[in-house]
């Protein structure tokens, strides 16, 4: 089989590719990834030697056509997505670019080619949140609520994947999975965030609603199931992958703390985003039943192994943007700070004027100040009419 993966050189598309060729060493597999900051070529330094690189956008279908015919692929596993929640709301357009139009873009070369599997990967995101006290869970046969746009920008994803099945009979598959943790995941989500921050002694911003909870499942335990949609899934479908396990985020932020030695005084409540959902969790019957499938990986081992591989491996991440106080990783605390109308916000100072240039109401355009004092009779209660 010849596999190309876009967006393999992300957290799941790399621990999907290190997966593969460790299982399927007989394959040849082709990562495509434009490098964007999330997608590191050092994540795939082991496996090297064992597969091809090409550096191109998804978006881009002279270059994907050009790459499937030169590598005569059968088979393309789409990663490749803009996923930071909150970047979303900072630059949206990104977003509907890379995951609706690179995914259409993706699906029609895949097309014109004659790819023998499509497979997608998605989100339960695209569902959209449930209350807090709920006992419900999204099935695949759920309706589309998304309420930011990054789940907007993947249900359209998935809309133009299910659109290729039907109007063109592109052989695709979809997975929508809860969230995953694991090694090489970029230190702006929220656990290897947590636990960066934690080894350096520096505050975990937890947004307002701690209480907000997800589901959790282990990188590994999602590469198996995409490897049995692969192989005996039904074209056409979607299944769920959930492992059943949720955790609000102070849970997380308890857990990573305790797993480091750190102080419970390292918590730091910061505003929420806009649209913060609240919960989400799948119902993974389907693929259980259907191919067989179950997690294995308990949430607190694999946790407490992905700390542990943060905290033996400061050379991967330290040099990543956003791992050090000045740069991205501040996003988590920064973007909500921002939204806020709370003691977060910061005004840009205005520069100093040069002497004798100090401002003037003819200058500034303001008012001058109002006489204080008692109105001068004959003047109180009367008002100004409303002018339209």
């Amino acid at each position: 089989m010849r596999l190309l993966v876009s967006g393999g050189a992300g957290f799941i598309g790399s621990n999907f590719v290190r997966f593969w060729v460790n299982r399927h060493p007989e394959d040849q597999l082709v990562v495509f990834d434009v490098l964007t900051y999330a997608g590191n070529r050092p994540n795939l330094a082991d496996v090297e030697d064992r597969i091809g690189f090409v550096q191109g956008d998804i978006g881009d279908l002279e270059v994907v056509s050009k790459t499937l015919a030169e590598h005569q692929i059968d088979v393309i596993v789409n990663f490749a997505a803009e996923s930071h929640n909150s970047l979303a709301i900072l630059d949206p357009t990104r977003f509907f670019r890379t995951n609706v139009l690179g995914t259409q873009t993706l699906a029609e070369a895949a097309r014109q080619h004659g790819v023998s599997r499509f497979h997608h990967i998605s989100t339960c995101e695209v569902y959209g949140d449930l209350p807090l006290d709920s006992d419900e869970a999204f099935t695949e046969e759920t309706p589309y609520r998304p309420r930011t746009p990054y789940n907007a920008s993947k249900a359209g994803a998935d809309h133009a994947v299910r659109a290729y099945v039907e109007t063109f009979g592109l052989p695709a598959t979809i997975t929508n999975c809860c969230n995953n943790y694991g090694p090489y995941q970029f230190p702006e989500k929220v656990i290897p965030l947590f636990t960066a921050r934690a080894l350096d002694d520096r505050p975990l911003p937890l947004y307002a609603s701690t209480q907000n909870r997800r589901e959790w499942l282990h990188v590994d335990d999602h590469c198996r199931a995409i490897e049995l949609v692969l192989q005996h899934g039904v074209v056409g479908e979607t299944y769920n992958v959930g492992s059943g396990v949720e955790a609000s985020i102070e849970e997380i932020a308890d857990a990573v703390l305790e797993a480091t030695g750190k102080p419970q005084t390292l918590k730091e409540i910061v505003p929420d985003r806009p649209g913060h959902d609240r919960r989400y969790l799948l119902d993974s019957s389907k693929i259980r039943s259907a191919l067989g499938w179950e997690p294995t990986v308990p949430f607190a081992q694999g946790l407490a192994d992905t700390v542990a591989w943060y905290a033996a491996n400061r050379s991967w991440w330290e040099p990543l943007p956003g791992t050090r106080p000045t740069g991205v990783g501040g996003n988590h605390c920064a973007i909500g700070r921002r939204w806020s109308k709370g003691p977060g916000r910061r005004r840009k100072a205005r520069p100093a004027l040069p002497p004798g240039r100090e401002p003037t109401a003819a200058r500034t355009g303001h008012r001058r100040q109002r006489p204080t004092g008692p109105r001068p009779p004959g003047r109180a209660g009367r008002r100004r009419p409303c002018r339209r």
